[in-house]
């Protein structure tokens, strides 16, 4: 795939690997033992241009290419999947307000956000509403001027550090969308700790009751909220995920790799094992594979490709099941050194389930791509002729 990048894609590609290495890395663990993410390091990630980094400059963005983004939030995946999924949700929220916000919206958030100087979270799953979130039962009435919103949300990552919330509500029957302020009286959040993965995601429930909110709160208009500020957002988040899904499995390869060579069994290594090399093999091939459906998907998006929406949901789809295959095969090759309570593969393996549950089930995406499949043509039937 690296010939396919672009010179100024490859040259970003190795400055995010590095600020992942230097930055990212050495914090992963505790992170993840901390169950929180810390404000120092959204600040780290602000001072790179890591954050709101598809909004452009005068937006406070930086700017970057869709191929290019998702290479970012491979190596953010490579290194923590909690750093990677805070770029991910603060970028659903900050990108939402540039594209469907107020001026005034824009204008009180997109800077804070891109600087790390607020933190966004955005919140739509319920106790009783996830994949289909058309149902929300959170509800938003008009009061005067502004609104009023009650209701309860789940599930919604860093809601136990935002300062700001993106929620969606039914408002006159319509899927709408509303910024929330953590200081709004009548709002609370009880944080969700000892998770399977994701621990550092700062995940919390948030109660809603009877919150006033002003007339500038709406965020696009009424009826909006899933057609377009949802949908456009949770694209970014299903591709940043796929991306991070690749860099998980690199993590699992690289890490069980080393280990396989370096690790010795009935007096060989274990690299030369038959069965092993069997899953090394699977695992060099589904992370491969998975890296280019995620390239397909990020330049089906810059080229306009009416597909790009499916094409962003295959390559989530596949590269989120082939981190959970990799990482169950890696802590398989490291045994009894991958189930400790510090063993790095053991938390890749534990968020590595959560990504075919984020963004869209397994189950959810091999019924879209279902659907899908009956309109798929033959790639040569839609190539340009040469003649």
């Amino acid at each position: 795939m690296i010939s396919q990048l672009t010179p100024a894609q490859r040259s970003a590609w190795s400055t995010f690997r590095e600020f992942a290495d230097r930055v990212v890395a050495p914090r992963a663990q505790a992170v993840d033992a901390d169950q929180a993410m810390p404000r120092d390091l959204v600040k780290d990630l602000a001072r790179e241009g890591r954050l709101s980094a598809l909004l452009p400059a005068e937006a406070g963005g930086s700017d970057l290419d869709t191929v290019s983004y998702g290479l970012l939030a491979e190596e953010l995946g490579r290194t923590c999947s909690n750093v990677r999924n805070f770029v991910a949700c603060a970028d659903m929220v900050s990108h939402a307000l540039w594209r469907w916000g107020t001026a005034e919206q824009r204008d009180t958030w997109l800077k804070p956000l891109a600087e790390g100087d607020a933190v966004a979270s955005f919140a739509l799953t319920e106790p009783d509403v996830g994949s289909d979130a058309k149902s929300v039962r959170t509800v938003a009435r008009p009061d005067g001027s502004g609104f009023v919103l009650s209701g309860h949300k789940k599930w919604i990552s860093f809601a136990d550090l935002a300062d700001v919330f993106l929620v969606f509500a039914q408002y006159e029957g319509r899927h709408t969308a509303f910024l929330v302020e953590r200081d709004t009286p009548g709002l609370r959040t009880e944080p969700l700790r000892g998770l399977l993965g994701l621990r550092g995601s700062s995940l919390a429930e948030i109660v809603l009751d009877d919150c006033r909110l002003p007339a500038g709160a709406m965020v696009g208009r009424p009826g909006a909220g899933l057609a377009f500020v949802a949908s456009t957002a949770l694209d970014i988040g299903r591709y940043s995920t796929a991306w991070g899904c690749v860099g998980l499995a690199q993590a699992c390869l690289e890490t069980a790799s080393r280990y396989a060579r370096d690790r010795a069994q009935y007096g060989s290594p274990l690299i030369d094992h038959q069965l092993v090399q069997r899953m090394l093999a699977d695992m060099v091939a589904g992370s491969r594979a998975a890296r280019l459906l995620c390239h397909e998907a990020g330049t089906g998006k810059e080229q306009g490709d009416p597909d790009a929406v499916n094409q962003t949901l295959l390559a989530k789809y596949f590269a989120s099941v082939t981190a959970n295959r990799v990482a169950s095969d890696a802590v398989q090759i490291l045994g009894a050194h991958g189930v400790g309570p510090d063993a790095p593969a053991g938390r890749l393996y534990r968020d590595a389930k959560v990504m075919e549950i984020i963004e869209g089930t397994t189950q959810l995406h091999q019924s879209m791509l279902g659907r899908w499949s009956s309109s798929i043509r033959h790639p040569a039937a839609t190539a340009p002729r040469t003649d």
